[in-house]
């Protein structure tokens, strides 16, 4: 049987490639060993190093190709969502389930499935990745699907403006294969307009007046048409610049959603229930995660499916069982009592989570907010200022800080005449601190950035109270 990385460089490229796949191995096995990860990168920084080929070798041998899903926020969660609809519908597929999007992480999907054969044993591929790398993975990866969730304002210091980072999205779509679509957000005016560099484009989107905010909030970033400058008119605002819209100076309207959500239904945090409509036909969907950005994330995880030829009955079924990703919407019970981690990342993430989570009455009495500013979250966490933790104001929760930058988001909340309890540094000592002041049977809701998410996940995992974030389970 000829090897996947035959048809590259010859017996040279064949020896590369296994070299780059047995060192892929050592370094996954190290990893974990050595207890500095899950192994869910650094292979795929060894393997590139050994065969630079060893991606495009890979993905190459999945008989049905790949999708892959990008965009600001519910990244994970929706591709989480695609993983349990592929797994209903019985294929078997390789994907990145912790989070690993950079280009290594998918190289290392790759390998892990593919192991020392070289040969994957999945049929297709399901990657979350990371905005600034879709234009390194797709030219490697032949993608089926390219979904592009939202784009909002977050870590300026790396990304840059909205408009750059929709540029270098768009930039990839000639990589895609010749049968290969855009699937995009029709209700964010900025990826809408994508579509209109896209050979095949669909939209998704949510029709539902009655969740109309009615205003702009200041956090909006893509409030102005993104062809002419011209500031947009909204029929509707679901959050930030998300919503039905139209120019009226120009062409450039909201397209119409082959698939869509509509008769949309918020149960606090019990979760959600709408209607969902495909070319198919449609269905009651109830989910088990709150607040309106996943029922985007169901929505676009739907269409996944739809493209993937995946029926809408098994789509339904498997939205209804999915729980969740971690750290995002992720409940830990810590003996006898909870911990509910609710990972932040910009400023209208943060005000939905407040607004869905913290704010009705009764619903979250003590909160632990963890911010560092380490390269994956960010090193500029002016944002803070962005968020409206002015909604809060007079609230009765007992709110607590932690993280890197623990001083700043205590001054941020004194801003907003909100008391601190405590502003501790170490997450540990503000973890344990936190669950003490949370009574038996209590919720203790934590909010972290990606790294803060990420070193309490471990903490709570030594403890025995999860699994490691790399175990699936």
């Amino acid at each position: 049987m000829r090897l996947a990385g035959s048809p590259d460089g010859g017996p040279a490229g064949r020896l590369r490639f296994l070299a780059a796949t047995a060192a892929a191995q050592l370094a996954r096995v190290s990893s974990r060993a050595a207890g500095t990860g899950g192994g869910t990168t650094v292979p795929g920084v060894v393997a590139r190093r050994v065969d630079p080929r060893v991606l495009g070798k890979l993905a190459r041998g999945l008989p049905l190709g790949s999708v892959a899903l990008t965009g600001t926020n519910g990244k994970t969660t929706a591709t989480r969502m695609v993983a349990r609809i592929f797994e209903a519908a019985g294929l078997r597929f390789v994907s990145n389930s912790t989070g690993a999007n950079l280009v290594t992480g998918v190289t290392a999907a790759l390998l892990a499935d593919a192991g020392l054969s070289g040969r994957p044993t999945s049929e297709i591929g399901l990657f979350e990745v990371d905005e600034a790398s879709v234009p390194k993975v797709a030219p490697e990866v032949p993608l089926r699907t390219l979904a592009v969730l939202n784009l909002f304002r977050d870590q300026l210091d790396r990304y840059g403006e909205l408009a750059y980072t929709g540029e270098v999205i768009a930039s990839a779509f000639s990589d895609l294969p010749a049968d290969g679509t855009v699937l995009l957000n029709a209700d964010d005016p900025l990826v809408a307009s994508l579509g209109q560099r896209a050979r095949s484009a669909v939209y998704f989107g949510v029709d539902e007046p009655s969740l109309d905010t009615g205003v702009l909030q200041h956090v909006a970033d893509s409030k102005d048409c993104p062809l002419c400058g011209t500031p947009l008119d909204y029929g509707a605002v679901y959050f930030g610049h998300v919503g039905v819209y139209r120019c009226p100076s120009c062409s450039f309207v909201r397209p119409a959603p082959r698939y869509r959500a509509t008769d949309v239904r918020l149960d606090g945090a019990r979760g959600s229930s709408f209607r969902l409509e495909t070319p198919e036909g449609a269905r009651e969907v109830r989910i088990k995660l709150p607040g309106l950005y996943n029922v985007y994330n169901a929505v676009a995880a739907a269409a996944v499916a739809g493209l993937s030829g995946i029926g809408v009955d098994a789509t339904v079924g498997a939205l209804g069982e999915f729980g969740g990703a971690f750290g995002r919407m992720e409940r830990v019970v810590a003996d006898d009592r909870e911990v509910f981690l609710l990972l932040i990342k910009n400023p209208v993430g943060f005000n939905e989570i407040l607004r869905t989570f913290i704010l009705p009455e009764g619903e979250a009495e003590r909160v632990l907010i963890a911010i560092n500013d380490n390269d994956a979250d960010g090193r500029d966490v002016s944002w803070l200022w962005d968020v409206d933790f002015e909604m809060l104001s007079g609230h009765e929760a007992e709110f607590r800080t932690s993280g890197v930058r623990a001083g700043d988001m205590a001054v941020r909340l004194k801003y907003a005449d909100i008391p601190v309890a405590s502003v501790e540094p170490d997450a540990r000592r503000a973890l344990q601190a936190g669950l003490e002041a949370t009574p038996p049977g209590g919720t203790l809701y934590v909010l972290p950035t990606y790294t803060a998410m990420l070193e309490i996940r471990r903490i709570l995992s030594d403890l025995g109270h999860t699994h490691p974030f790399w175990e699936e389970r």
